[in-house]
């Protein structure tokens, strides 16, 4: 199994491991074929001691050892013909490549809310970064909150989308653990959110259309960040986009926890990454709160209705964005493919109505969360 693969992910990475076991035996059997002759013709049976030797010994794609009895086919007997035992082992191969598909579906269909909190967290998740590269042209960033620093856990500025020009805003997170500490693992500081207002103000200003990609686990709660009064730039942020004129989109593309999702969240259309999730507190601070254990986050995770099918139905969000099967990660240009068409069906629709009333039903869209319906 692969060493970043879930336990959720066992039954696709065993048959995985097995297609890989046929790979290598293919392999040494078209070698024998093509170079020494039929399987078996060298002296003392070498070709199908080397074989037998791969198919009792190989490794899996996680490193680990593969004993014999688990080995998907034997190899060869001495003077069987190569070419039948290469035919074979392509037909076994193609029943569990068939096999492996089924798999994968049932077991993404079949996801727990707590579970896809977890892919929305691998590592090799696309970022914010990863999207403007994929999805915008001539990006340029801006840094600075011209009243205390430059934030990097918050990414701003200016590109081109679809030939029109856009304002971009969104949490970074990294890709290893040193981008993650020097982006501060996406938790922005006061400073960060300052910057982000900076630039969405400056966009309304020249009438571009803002884009937002919410990637955060919350925003910074460490000491230096409440003496920069994190909760007044958060709540100062929220204010000014309820009075900004040109459309703005809102992309849940990974994490979209608490205030230091919503410190960037007012917008027009609120979409969502099909594996992302977007609550109030992060599973694990709820459960440590109502249980006084983060080991019942699957648990919370489920009371707290974060996927966006939970959130769709109870229209949080305009739509939930499907992803390549197994998570952004396995294939990421088709992924920003698709956030791309998204954006681009919302910006359109937004576009074509008087500024009044996009303001008018962006007020209303956030003043009726969390309302409470009888009957």
């Amino acid at each position: 199994m692969s060493p970043t693969a879930f336990d959720f992910e066992q039954p696709i990475a065993e048959i995985e491991d097995q297609i890989a076991a046929i790979d290598r035996q293919l392999k040494e059997l078209g070698s024998s074929v093509n170079g020494a002759g039929p399987v078996g013709a060298s002296p003392a049976g070498a070709g199908a001691t080397s074989a037998k030797g791969t198919a009792a010994t190989g490794t899996t794609k996680s490193g680990r050892t593969e004993p014999a009895k688990t080995a998907i086919a034997k190899a060869p007997e001495p003077g069987r013909n190569g070419s039948a035992e290469i035919e074979r082992l392509g037909k076994e191969r193609e029943k569990l490549e068939r096999k492996l598909a089924k798999t994968r579906k049932d077991v993404y269909d079949g996801l727990t809310p707590w579970q896809r909190v977890q892919i929305a967290r691998h590592f090799d998740r696309p970022h914010t970064l990863d999207y403007i590269e994929m999805i915008f042209n001539e990006w340029t960033e801006v840094h600075g909150d011209r009243l205390f620093s430059d934030d990097p856990a918050m990414v701003c500025g200016f590109a081109f989308f679809e030939g029109q020009p856009v304002a971009v805003v969104g949490q970074q997170k990294g890709a290893n653990t040193r981008e993650n500490v020097e982006r501060n693992f996406g938790m922005a500081h006061p400073e960060g959110y300052r910057k982000a207002l900076r630039v969405i103000k400056l966009a309304n200003k020249f009438g571009r259309p803002i884009i937002i990609l919410i990637d955060t686990p919350g925003a910074y709660p460490g000491i230096g960040a409440e003496e920069r009064s994190v909760a007044e730039a958060i709540a100062r942020n929220m204010k000014e986009m309820f009075g900004i004129e040109v459309p703005i989109v809102i992309v849940i593309i990974g994490e979209g926890a608490s205030g230091g999702a919503i410190g960037i969240g007012v917008g027009d259309a609120v979409l969502m990454l099909e594996n992302a999730w977007y609550t109030v507190i992060s599973p694990e601070g709820c459960a440590s709160i109502l249980w006084r254990d983060a080991k019942f986050a699957p648990q919370a995770a489920e009371a707290l209705k974060l996927t966006a099918k939970d959130l769709l139905g109870l229209g949080i969000i305009d739509e939930a964005i499907p992803e390549p099967v197994g998570g952004a990660h396995r294939n990421r240009q088709e992924a920003a493919d698709n956030v791309k068409a998204a954006i681009s069906k919302h910006l359109k629709r937004l576009q074509s109505l008087p500024s009044g009333q996009r303001l008018k039903a962006r007020f209303e869209r956030f003043r009726k969360l969390g309302q409470f319906v009888e009957g």
